[in-house]
């Protein structure tokens, strides 16, 4: 294992200091490492909060800011973050609006939000489950969580700048949420620094069809295809699962791993709009790069999320965070 780190014990504390320090201006880091927030908050707005394991970089930590989340509370390196932690998350961004969770559906993440959504007040939860690879893994119950999550947060996010209350926040949520399939195709593993060897055992001419952002088995190992062919059988189980609502104007997110370079990800975007446009589907606005990734794995995922207006004036709207910006 190669990588860049002093010890295992404080790869992730090192990096949240780094990540502090490089955005002061716009983030702040909370005490024992526990959440990263927006400097600035805005009174009378709801908090949107999210969290997960760490090793999805810049998920979730990179979308802080305005247009986004207020908080984001890093586990350990694919472990959930405690319920202490979002209770000082909350503690620390709630103006008086009340807070809504974004949650990926994995069991570890699903539970401890839940339990401080119990000790908490005013808080709401909207969990993402866009994976259409396999509906229940060893982490969870029914679909996972994946990179469809990043628009769920960008949409809400930019609802509750405008001021949006929180209940209608959670069914705009829950709204972007249904409106999205994700699916993933892994070619190699990554490897947990903790642990100092890949997760899983790939053969050089071998991918894994729906493997999930913690190195979960997908649908099936296969022999590595063509892009195209790849392509194809991913926007297939996508369009198949929508049915009949893979029509119209959408977004597609092609979505790197950590290990694949940019050009073999918009060459796999090229493949991907011309599939989903002969199913219909019209993309109207696009995101590519590696922006929920899974360590060092190489790989990619297809997010589509079928839009109607008021929903691509809200991913339209500005944001200004340490990953995501436009509109400033």
């Amino acid at each position: 294992m190669k990588k860049f780190m002093n010890t295992v014990d404080t790869v992730l504390t090192e990096s949240l200091d780094g990540f502090a320090a490089a955005h002061a201006d716009i983030l702040v880091l909370g005490d024992d490492h526990k959440f990263i927030r927006r400097k600035e908050l805005k009174p009378g707005k709801v908090a949107l909060i999210s969290g997960g394991g760490s090793g999805h970089e810049p998920l979730h930590g990179g979308f802080v800011g305005h247009g986004m989340l207020d908080a984001a509370c890093p586990g350990q390196v694919f472990t959930s973050p405690t319920p202490d932690q979002m209770l000082a998350a909350v503690q620390a961004v709630d103006t008086g609006a009340g807070c809504l969770f974004i949650v990926k559906n994995y069991e570890g993440d699903v539970m401890n939000f839940d339990m401080a959504a119990e000790m908490a007040d005013g808080v709401l939860q909207v969990v993402t489950n866009d994976d259409v690879a396999v509906e229940n893994s060893s982490y969870t119950t029914g679909r996972r969580g994946v990179a469809g999550t990043l628009v769920v947060e960008k949409i809400v996010g930019a609802a509750a700048e405008q001021g949006m209350a929180l209940p209608a926040l959670k069914a705009l949520g829950d709204r972007v949420n249904a409106a999205t399939r994700s699916m993933g195709v892994a070619l190699t593993s990554g490897t947990v620094p903790a642990a100092g060897k890949p997760t899983f055992e790939i053969g050089d001419g071998e991918m894994e069809f729906g493997v999930g952002i913690h190195g979960e088995p997908g649908r099936r190992r296969d022999a590595l295809k063509s892009a195209d062919a790849i392509a194809e059988e991913v926007c297939a189980a996508i369009a198949g699962d929508f049915g009949d609502r893979a029509k119209g104007p959408a977004l597609l997110f092609v979505n790197g791993f950590g290990g694949t370079p940019s050009m073999e990800l918009y060459l796999m975007y090229n493949s991907a709009r011309r599939i989903f446009e002969r199913h219909g589907v019209t993309v109207i606005r696009s995101l590519v790069g590696s922006y929920v990734t899974s360590l060092d794995m190489a790989g990619c995922s297809i997010t589509l999320t079928v839009l109607d207006d008021d929903m691509t004036a809200l991913w339209d709207a500005p944001v200004h965070t340490a990953t995501l910006r436009w509109g400033m």
